[in-house]
This record gives C-alpha cells, structure tokens and sequence, in this order.
C-alpha cells in the first residue's frame, strides 16, 4: 500500500464518499504512520476485527 493510495482513502472518507476502509494486517501499520500525521487524526476512529483487521471511519467531531 503506498502513500498516495492512502492519502486517496483517507481523503475519500473525510468527504464522504467512503464510510468506512477495511485495512488488512499486513498493510496496518503503512496506513497508520500515513494516518497519524494528518492534522486531523483524532477524526479517524479505527475498529479492531479479527485477526487484526480494522475498519476506519471519517468522524465529524475529533475524539477527545
């Protein structure tokens, strides 16, 4: 998964054309060191599924 593919994911989710993204285990951290340095991080809020799967969702409001 590369950057650019990321940054299209997270930014489909904040304008809401995606609701939510799969990531798989294997690309999990690539996604987040790319996710972490948004200025809107507290947005996104990550689910854990099995075997170490997480959906992510677009926030409105920051977590706290």
């Amino acid at each position: 998964m590369n950057e650019a593919l990321v940054k299209d994911i997270l930014d489909k989710l904040k304008n809401g054309e995606l609701h939510e993204y799969r990531v798989q285990k294997e690309d999990f951290m690539a996604f987040r060191e790319i996710l972490v340095a948004r200025e809107d991080f507290k947005h996104f809020r990550g689910i854990a599924k099995h075997k170490g799967e997480v959906i992510y969702q677009y926030l409105q409001e920051a977590r706290s």
